[in-house]
């Protein structure tokens, strides 16, 4: 399925995947979380082509995910920020994250550790039922329509 055609259907894995889609969005946004604002610096970062990294950026700009703010007059330049809409992707990111560090991490173990400044301990994220607040197991949740389900009518 084309990225265009994602937006179309009636699947919020399928809507995000139109914006979010490919490897070179995913660590534009991890630069960002990682506190990489601007544009040669994500470059440098990431080994990235300019013509790549300058339509990834515009479309995480056009989606509201990231702000495009000017930081500089003459010559005019432009660092990106997360906006709200972006702070939210941080929980996929990190799980994408977590399960790199589980099942593709070299022996020494993981490149990246998270800190919770608060607390000042590393931790590990986990996936809570918002209602319990017990861990997530696949295996234990099932997926139930929604408000905004359509009705599927199979040929």
């Amino acid at each position: 399925m084309e990225r265009a055609q994602y937006s179309d259907t009636n699947c919020s894995v399928a809507r995000t995947l139109s914006v979010m889609g490919d490897r070179w969005t995913m660590l534009v946004l991890r630069e960002a979380f990682f506190g990489v604002r601007r544009f040669e610096a994500m470059q440098r970062n990431l080994g990235i082509a300019r013509n790549i990294l300058t339509d990834r950026l515009q479309r995480l700009v056009a989606h509201g995910v990231l702000a495009r703010v000017p930081y500089q007059e003459r010559p005019e330049r432009h660092e990106y920020r997360l906006t709200e809409k972006g702070l939210d992707l941080y929980a996929p990111l990190i799980a994408l994250m977590r399960w790199g560090d589980e099942h593709m991490a070299e022996p020494e173990g993981p490149p990246v550790v998270l800190e919770h400044t608060p607390c000042g301990c590393r931790t590990v994220p986990t996936l809570s039922c918002s209602c319990c607040g017990e861990p997530l197991d696949p295996r234990e949740v099932r997926p139930l329509p929604g408000p905004g389900a359509r009705r599927h009518t199979h040929a």
